[in-house]
This record gives C-alpha cells, sequence and structure tokens, in this order.
C-alpha cells in the first residue's frame, strides 16, 4: 500500500505555520464537532475572516497534500471542513486538540 505525501513544509518554519494555526483557533473558533471522520471548525469574526482561512488552508494543503479542506460560509462566519487519509487520522486529532486548547 502506498503512503500518503507527507509534509513539505521546512522545517524551521513549522512553528510559525502552528502559531497561525493557534492564533486562528484562539481568536475565532466558535465551535468544533466531528462529521463522520471529517472536523469541522466553525469560526466567526470581522469582516476578511474567510480569506484568511482560504488563504492559510491553501498554503497548508501546498506543504501537506494529504489535507483536504473545504470552506463554506460568509466572510465574517466560516465554516472549515478537514479531512485527512485514514493514515493520517493522528494529525486530524492533533488539529481538533490544538483548537479545542485554543478556545480556552
Amino acid at each position: 500500500m502506498m503512503t500518503t505525501d507527507a509534509c513539505t513544509l521546512p522545517t524551521a518554519e513549522r512553528p510559525m505555520r502552528l502559531s497561525e494555526f493557534e492564533n486562528l483557533f484562539a481568536d475565532h473558533v466558535t465551535d468544533l464537532s466531528w462529521s463522520g471522520d471529517r472536523l469541522e471548525l466553525s469560526l466567526s469574526g470581522a469582516a476578511g475572516l474567510r480569506e484568511r482561512v482560504a488563504d492559510l488552508a491553501a498554503r497548508e494543503s501546498a506543504c501537506c497534500s494529504f489535507f483536504d479542506f473545504a470552506l463554506s460560509g460568509s466572510a465574517d462566519e466560516v465554516v472549515l471542513e478537514v479531512g485527512v487519509p485514514p493514515e493520517r487520522r493522528e494529525i486530524l486529532d492533533a488539529l481538533a486538540a490544538l483548537a479545542e486548547g485554543a478556545r480556552r
């Protein structure tokens, strides 16, 4: 069985990307839930939030092709749906824990 692609983000840039996710979650996540094997994050905030989330998701997809992001909602009320292949589930669980911890 072929393994899905690994993260290609340079190691030196990983703490900055993690910080971007932490800040986004702390400032904007209002709820998180699971829909089957996909994580759904509800975010609320100022105008331009959708563009911020879309940009971060696009950059993450570019270096970690195993992520599957779907975005819906308006400019300031966004639902970010995240999926990964079954063999990458621990990464999705860690993302959920990060979101849960950041919004406390």
